[in-house]
């Protein structure tokens, strides 16, 4: 009796960890796929979830998040601040009122405390709380890119955020996003292997990004776009991050693919940051542009 039921057994075992290795091997491929399509094909558009923005969840929370990874989107964009006992918390204001049920300044809040805020979608109060940095990174390992919308300044907190993102061995999920280009090289140098984003406000800016090493994204704005200067940073091997935020999402919330097609005339992006990431989504890939 005991030696009939080992075969089966370890049949079954056997299968188990097949299907654990499957379920695995399905995010990891989810993830490469982003990555190669961001480092080889320049054709496809990434789509950027502001704030992880959706109709059904608050902004910058893990259950947007886990929205965005299932419909598909590339990035996130996510907006990172401290509170009072130096943790790493996800917020894009300076304060909780607009988006949380209490009041006050994050930094006037130790993590506990902020923990018990609930976050507002709408008019309504949600059971979701404040991530923490660390809490996305857990949820986002190997399926999708974060845009790391930095609010702090000084490179201590850098070195913070850098060794949590270091702790969890998601280097290539990054793109550090910087408001300031000529800080790039300072903090390339705590950890070669995160992307940095630099904002270019100008031609001038791009230029100069040009000359700096190991950049393979740059963030422009619509007001100094020109065809011949953004083909030539394509085919030079960068990516080219351009928001619908605003003027083009507001026209595609009155008119479908008005909006679209309107951002897209500018053809040579590969990047987009939007708030109606579904949207886009089936956008792009009505066109072929979105794996």
């Amino acid at each position: 009796m005991k030696s009939s039921l080992y075969p089966t057994w370890n049949k079954t075992i056997c299968i188990l960890f097949l299907l654990l290795g499957l379920s695995s091997l399905a995010q990891e491929t989810k993830l490469e796929h982003i990555l190669n399509d961001y480092t080889n094909h320049p054709e496809r558009v990434l789509v950027a979830a502001h704030r992880a923005t959706n109709p059904n969840y608050p902004e910058n929370s893990l259950a947007a998040i886990a929205e965005s990874i299932r419909i598909g989107v590339d990035i996130v964009e996510i907006d990172i601040r401290k509170s009072k006992d130096g943790e790493l918390v996800i917020m894009h204001d300076r304060t909780i009122d607009r988006t949380t049920n209490g009041t006050g300044k994050i930094d006037d809040f130790t993590l506990a405390e902020l923990k018990a805020f609930r976050l507002q979608f709408g008019n309504d109060i949600t059971d979701e709380q404040i991530p923490t940095f660390e809490e996305v990174l857990q949820l986002t390992k190997g399926k999708m890119l974060l845009d790391v919308d930095f609010k702090l300044e000084g490179e201590a907190s850098v070195r913070q955020t850098f060794a949590l993102i270091e702790k969890y061995g998601m280097e290539d999920q990054i793109l550090f996003f910087l408001y300031d280009y000529p800080e790039t090289t300072q903090y390339q140098k705590l950890n070669k292997d995160i992307k940095i984003m630099p904002r270019a406000y100008s031609r001038k800016d791009i230029r100069a990004i040009r000359k700096l090493d190991d950049i393979s994204i740059i963030h422009i704005d619509e007001s100094y776009y020109k065809d011949r200067t953004m083909r030539r940073l394509i085919k030079s091997g960068y990516r080219v991050w351009i928001n619908a935020l605003g003027k083009y999402d507001s026209m595609e919330g009155q008119e479908k693919n008005s909006g679209f097609d309107a951002l897209m005339s500018h053809k040579y992006v590969n990047v987009v940051q939007t708030d109606l990431p579904e949207e886009l989504l089936n956008y792009l890939r009505a066109k072929k542009l979105h794996r």
